[in-house]
């Protein structure tokens, strides 16, 4: 049985006192066998919240990495930086960073090269816009890019990698990719690392749903036979819902 991950994304939310203030409402959630639980903040509150879930069951990670170890890249923070942290996970390839910061899919092989070579589990991101799903093109789309942002991976390292699937219509809309088109894709992606890398590797690596998961349609997601957990967004930013989405985990591994 895979474990099943609730990850956090808080994008570019909460100050560090809020960050604190969440921390001290869900730092005593307790996980369970075969669930994972992460906070992916924003670089300012890694730090606080590494302390503040120090003995709790939740693990930190960090948005975005520059594929480059150090230079000339104001705003920039190295896998070096991160790994100094401590941290677990670090998004890759987020359809945000595709769209608003023209990052390819060379731009997102490259950074998690340089995670894995730090030992930081990236969380790559793959999905369709509307326009692709609408014309058909959703599974070439995606297949593309997970072809591409594996590329040189070696099977030792395809083990250290979650893959989120977010049908970029599906973010930050309300709509949400029905559990069978959502258990579809992410089976396909599973097919993929199939073909590329083995039948164990497909079937150890994570593959999450990420176009807004929330309480009220976790516990259907998560029964389906692909969908290892969510990346979830506007969600996570509350700790009634976090705790919640945490024990419908729980309950999906029962």
């Amino acid at each position: 049985m895979r474990d099943i991950l609730i990850a956090g994304n808080w994008k570019m939310n909460k100050t560090t006192a809020e960050a604190l203030a969440f921390a001290e409402e869900v730092k005593g959630i307790e996980a369970g066998d075969n669930v994972d639980l992460a906070i992916l903040a924003p670089f300012t509150q890694i730090g606080a919240l590494k302390d503040a879930f120090e003995d709790s069951d939740i693990l930190v990670g960090a948005q975005n990495v520059h594929q480059m170890p150090s230079g000339a890249y104001t705003g920039e923070i190295s896998a070096d930086m991160l790994d100094e942290l401590d941290i677990h996970y670090c998004i890759v390839g987020h359809s945000e960073r595709r769209e608003y910061f023209k990052e390819t899919d060379a731009d997102v092989n490259a950074k998690l090269k340089a995670l894995l070579a730090k030992g930081i589990t990236p969380i790559l991101c793959v999905g369709e816009p509307l326009n692709v799903r609408g014309m058909g093109g959703h599974l070439t789309h995606v297949g593309v890019q997970v072809h591409l942002d594996l590329a040189g991976i070696p099977i030792t390292d395809i083990k250290n990698i979650v893959i989120a699937y977010e049908p970029i219509w599906a973010i930050g809309t309300g709509k949400t990719a029905t559990p069978e088109e959502a258990d579809m894709m992410c089976g396909f992606i599973r097919g993929i690392i199939e073909g590329l890398y083995d039948d164990v590797s497909a079937e150890r690596i994570q593959i999450l749903y990420g176009g807004s998961m929330k309480p009220e349609n976790a516990a259907e997601l998560l029964a389906k036979e692909n969908i290892d957990g969510g990346l979830i967004g506007g969600a996570s930013l509350k700790a009634d819902s976090f705790i919640e989405l945490a024990r419908i985990a729980a309950e999906s591994v029962k």
